[in-house]
């Protein structure tokens, strides 16, 4: 049986890998921190490694205790910060960190998984409207992109890692936080955008990368990295009359301006910063949801490793809906 850590398992993401990972039959070590939730991490077969990433030494001693991984999936990170350095510190450092001890104690995994992001590269041309791709320039906009992009190059530049870098675009499904918000707004009438209805947006729903990530753990591809959408292109209003319909709702459209969102956060986070918290709708947040094309060409999953998508965009909204709505959310 092969061994698999996956760390960030206690996340939104990181839930759906491990359910996938012991359907495959892998022997899982679900890494977590010790204020990770487990509310979903269930399974009698689950072990768990409980470790603080940003602490190479114990890093270390926690490692020597176990034998090589097989494989090993870095999907742990932060997308929102109380301080913008704290990107840089989680995303970037702490991955160095997770390398570097594994090389100095149990050795490199056959296979090194990164989940970065699309926002790693930025968005697109919003006149041309052209598709993000893997060899054009990356020019992230945000500092959550920032540090992604950096974890990315450090992982490049480390020729006897074995790796595949994956970065998802919008992710979807059950237990999510986001979009959640979205669904309640539709459900109260109101359906919202910034500065435009015609957002063009990309999506995968959180199953369907689940099964992306291990096909890829079980191909002999590596060195290379992949934009992870259902292969299609949206718009923002696409998506809303999708939830709308789910819902059964009419809705009051409205279209902020983005001066008025920006100023929004900027006060939102503000105010939430004196309780140390950081507000969906923060300043970081505004630099994603005010750009207008959000498309990348994602082809190369379904060239190297036969991915097709089983949910689109109206059967995965579908399917979390229904699960929000069981959970007494919606």
């Amino acid at each position: 049986m092969k061994k698999i850590l996956i760390t960030g398992a206690g996340g939104f993401i990181g839930g759906f890998l491990v359910e996938e990972a012991l359907k495959r039959n892998y022997e899982v070590y679900a890494g977590i921190r010790s204020t990770s939730s487990k509310t979903y991490l269930t399974h009698p077969d689950i072990k768990f490694l409980n470790v603080d990433l940003s602490d190479k030494n114990v890093l270390c001693e926690k490692l020597r205790t176990f034998d090589k991984f097989d494989y090993v999936i870095h999907n742990a990170g932060i997308t929102k910060a109380l301080k913008k350095e704290d990107f840089d510190k989680v995303n970037f450092k702490s991955t160095q960190n997770l390398i570097e001890a594994l090389n100095e104690t149990v050795g490199f995994p056959d296979k090194f998984i990164y989940i970065s992001s699309l926002e790693a590269f930025g968005p697109g041309n919003e006149d041309t409207l052209q598709p993000i791709k893997d060899s054009d320039d990356p020019k992230p906009i945000s500092k959550y992109g920032e540090s992604k992009l950096k974890a990315e190059r450090y992982i490049k530049s480390i020729e006897t890692l074995p790796h595949l870098i994956f970065r998802p675009t919008g992710v979807y499904g059950p237990r999510e936080k986001d979009y959640f918000l979205l669904y309640k707004g539709v459900k109260m009438g109101i359906e919202t955008y910034v500065g435009t209805s015609e957002q063009y947006i990309t999506f995968i729903y959180v199953k369907d990368l689940a099964r992306l990530i291990f096909d890829a753990v079980e191909s002999t591809v590596s060195g290379k990295s992949y934009f992870a959408t259902d292969l299609k292109q949206y718009t923002a209003k696409e998506f809303n009359n999708v939830v709308k319909e789910q819902l059964n709702k009419k809705t009051i459209r409205i279209i902020f301006p983005k001066l008025f969102v920006k100023t929004l956060a900027f006060i939102n986070e503000k105010i939430y910063s004196v309780f140390r918290k950081v507000p969906t709708l923060n300043t970081e947040k505004y630099k994603i949801i005010s750009c207008k094309n959000w498309l990348c060409d994602s082809s190369a999953i379904r060239n190297d490793f036969g991915f097709i998508p089983k949910y689109d965009l109206k059967k995965g909204i579908k399917e979390a809906i229904t699960w929000y709505k069981k959970e007494k959310l919606l």
